[in-house]
């Protein structure tokens, strides 16, 4: 195949599913719609909560599907682990233009019984998702355990998690602090919070700090996987660029353990986003354990894709009176030795090319 063939997002697309092949994952086809009733029940997991519907001939109201792992884990049937991977269209607005898009989504599902072993495997593809796309990246890593059980130590009220978790997800210490006093919580409590909040560098030299902040055995419970983690994936690549940053709050109704998000240089917004999500499980009235992410290939095209050094290999010229089976013959012998052929009458002065040829008789010459 030729690579200059394809934009830079399609190209991405292929080289994903050759990876999760590689690993033994299975594709898996979903339909373009489902009941809206799926989406509206859980409408806080999805990017966006506007939904494109219709009414189907039997009057059911239907949507265009705007996620496929909720697809996936309604037709769970709990069995046995499956490990998925998926590369379909979704229908949801964009951050990047107005209105409904059909855009395209990659991702990889990992659901039944997830050990240390798969948690590590989902997220070194993850991390080579990310490299795939030939641009310096990194990889930050969460928690849901240890944040829940930070705010259960400090004596945070239920009612209070879900604005506490937002001010640790805009990294909103000055909220935090207003946040502390209002909820009558100590000043401990404060430098805690603030402290975990504060975390952004390397996962293999933060765990020895995140240890010291370690204060119930949910936090104890959490800080083991993380450093399990960390060595399953010292195993995979050392210098795999992972970072530890609790900002990656997710929604607690779905996410329970390890969360992450993954960028590349040049874009601003995450291009990749997963987590473990044994409470979707759970809600959905599913038994098992869940871990995947999804990669968003629209992001890439147009953002300084690598531009190709030639329009194509070759422009053979040629006049009024040339022949066209002549012209044909020529094209056909340099389309043959691999190289990409267009033709002009006359002269062409804008198309770059490898190689210019000019019909002279029955034969195409270099010139």
């Amino acid at each position: 195949m030729n690579n200059d063939i394809l934009k830079s997002d399609e190209e991405i697309v292929y080289r994903l599913r050759a990876l999760y092949d590689q690993y033994g994952y299975t594709r898996y086809k979903v339909s373009k719609f489902e009941k809206y009733d799926l989406y509206a029940k859980n409408k806080s997991f999805l990017i966006c909560e506007n939904i494109l519907t219709f009414t189907d001939t039997n009057g059911a109201l239907m949507a265009l599907k705007p996620d496929v792992t909720l697809s996936i884990v309604k037709n769970f049937s709990g069995e046995k682990t499956s490990k998925l991977y998926y590369s379909e269209r979704v229908y949801r607005t964009s951050t990047r233009s107005e209105g409904f898009r059909e855009i395209r989504q990659t991702g990889l599902e990992c659901i039944g019984h997830v050990d240390c072993y798969l948690m590590g495997e989902v997220i070194m593809l993850a991390e080579r998702s990310l490299a795939e796309i030939g641009r310096a990246h990194i990889l930050d890593l969460s928690h849901m355990g240890f944040l829940l059980g930070l705010l259960e130590a400090c004596g945070v009220e239920e009612r209070s998690v879900d604005e506490a978790l937002s001010l640790i997800s805009n990294k909103n210490l000055p909220g935090i602090a207003a946040f502390v006093a209002s909820n009558g919580l100590d000043e401990a409590a404060r430098a805690l919070i603030s402290d975990v909040t504060s975390i952004y560098e390397p996962l293999e030299t933060a765990l020895p700090r995140l240890a010291t902040f370690v204060r119930s055995e949910k936090m104890r419970a959490a800080y083991d996987e993380l450093s399990s983690l960390c060595e399953v994936m010292r195993a995979w690549n050392p210098n795999a660029p992972l970072y530890l940053d609790f900002s990656i709050a997710a929604d607690r109704n779905y996410y329970n353990g390890i969360v992450f998000r993954g960028y590349v240089e040049g874009i601003p917004e995450a291009i990749l986003s997963g987590g473990r999500y044994d409470s979707l499980l759970s809600r959905m009235g599913r038994k098992g354990e869940a871990i995947g992410f999804a990669v968003y290939p629209e992001l890439i095209a147009g953002l300084g894709a690598p531009r190709r050094a030639y329009d194509v290999d070759a422009v053979v010229l040629y006049g009024e009176e040339t022949d066209a089976c002549d012209l044909i013959a020529a094209v056909q012998e340099l389309s043959a030795s691999g190289k990409s052929v267009r033709t002009e009458c006359g002269e062409d002065t804008e198309t770059s090319c490898r190689e210019k040829y000019r019909m002279n008789g029955r034969t195409a010459v270099r010139v």
